[in-house]
C-alpha cells in the first residue's frame, strides 16, 4: 500500500524551473517523519539528493544540487516540496520520496538504507 505520492513532474526545457510535491496518502501523516528525495535517471542508479528534518527542519542536499533544489515541508498541507530551479538535462530523471522513521535527516541522508517508505515517483523530462 503506497503511503507516499509524488506529483508536479512533467516536461520542461532547460533553465526552467518546477515543484515536485510528496503528500501522505491514506491517512499517512508525514509529521515526525524526515523525508528524503532521491531521483534516478536511465541507465544510472538511484541517487539522494536532498533530505528534511522533523524537528527542526534542518535541510541537507546533495553537491551536485546545491543552489538548485530547496526542499520544504508544510505539515499542514502534509507535503514536503522540491523545488528545482535552473533545470539542467542531467536533471531528467524519476523522482522519489522516502520516509526516514528516526525523523532526521544527517550526513548519510543520501543512502536508501535510511528509508523505509517510497512514492511511486514522478518523472522530469529536460528537452528543449
Amino acid at each position: 500500500q503506497v503511503q507516499l505520492v509524488e506529483s508536479g513532474g512533467g516536461l520542461l526545457q532547460p533553465g526552467g524551473s518546477l515543484t515536485l510535491s510528496c503528500t501522505g496518502s491514506n491517512g499517512f501523516i508525514l509529521d515526525g517523519y524526515a523525508i528524503g528525495w532521491f531521483r534516478q535517471a536511465p541507465g544510472k542508479e538511484r541517487e539522494g539528493v536532498s533530505c528534511i528534518s522533523s524537528n527542526d527542519g534542518s535541510r541537507y542536499y546533495a553537491d551536485s544540487v546545491k543552489g538548485r533544489f530547496t526542499i520544504s515541508r508544510d505539515n499542514d498541507k502534509n507535503t514536503v516540496y522540491l523545488q528545482i530551479e535552473n533545470l539542467k538535462r542531467e536533471d531528467a530523471a524519476v523522482y522519489y520520496c522516502a520516509t526516514n522513521p528516526s525523523g532526521l535527516c544527517g550526513s548519510y541522508f543520501f543512502m536508501e538504507i535510511e528509508y523505509d517508505d517510497w512514492g511511486q515517483g514522478t518523472r522530469v523530462t529536460v528537452s528543449s
